[in-house]
């Protein structure tokens, strides 16, 4: 007894599922650069860098302890929750345009997150490990137990690469919260209105990348117990 797959079957869930939900993403990720370049133009009037708004935000907040750190590449930008620090791309830390500005909020958005014990970020860090472990055996496993004809084997590698679609669902609200703490923030004497506008741009094509990822994951999961969720004899 095993499993069995038809050449048709596979493609056309492929095609049907997967490839839109991967261009809707590269969609996302082409937006998401585009509107940070263009606001990277767009110099604040109070000359803020990323790097000062992000300290100010921090001190104010009673996290001084929690430092700010440049790193290499673009829109690597993210807060390390172990480490306990905010790391800003190079543009965003020594960037005084609206999008560095925007970026960097966000970030410490995250950390005040942290210090505020918000829930969806606990559960996301809580089972950051297992998804790693998901995103790695997943496939090796639901393809192990396909050879094999384990239905079991099938079955948890399914299970494993649902872990995968959990994390991405966790994040949205993770993501959508630190960008309204930053937009918050940011009004309250920091940006002006033209300035908080194209704030909001960028932080809106950046969700649009999280929200595909999900939909990218969750098409996954969907064509995998379509294909491999019935045992056939």
């Amino acid at each position: 007894m095993g499993y069995q797959v038809s050449g048709m079957g596979f493609y056309s869930s492929y095609f049907l599922l997967v490839i839109p939900a991967v261009l809707l993403s590269l969609w996302a990720q082409s937006r998401i650069r585009s509107t940070y370049r263009t606001y990277s133009q767009v110099h604040t009037h109070g000359n803020w860098t990323g790097a000062q708004i992000a300290r100010r935000i921090l001190d104010e907040n009673g996290l001084g302890n929690i430092p700010v750190e440049p790193v290499e590449g673009e829109l690597t930008d993210h807060y390390d929750p172990q480490a306990q620090v905010v790391r800003l791309s190079q543009g965003v830390y020594y960037g005084n345009s609206v999008a560095a500005v925007g970026v960097a909020a966000h970030e410490t958005g995250h950390a005040l997150q942290h210090a505020d014990g918000y829930v969806p970020l606990t559960i996301r860090n809580s089972i950051i490990t297992a998804t790693n472990f998901g995103a790695r055996l997943s496939m090796p496993m639901l393809f192990l137990g396909l050879i094999l004809g384990l239905e079991s084997l099938v079955t948890f590698g399914i299970l494993l690469y649902a872990l995968v679609t959990v994390f991405q669902l966790v994040t949205l609200p993770v993501e959508f919260n630190a960008s309204e703490r930053a937009v918050r923030i940011l009004a309250e004497g920091v940006l002006g209105e033209d300035e908080l506008a194209g704030t909001k741009k960028v932080l809106t094509a950046a969700a649009l990348t999280y929200v595909a990822a999900l939909i990218v994951s969750a098409m996954q999961l969907l064509r995998l117990i379509l294909l491999y969720g019935r045992r056939r004899r």
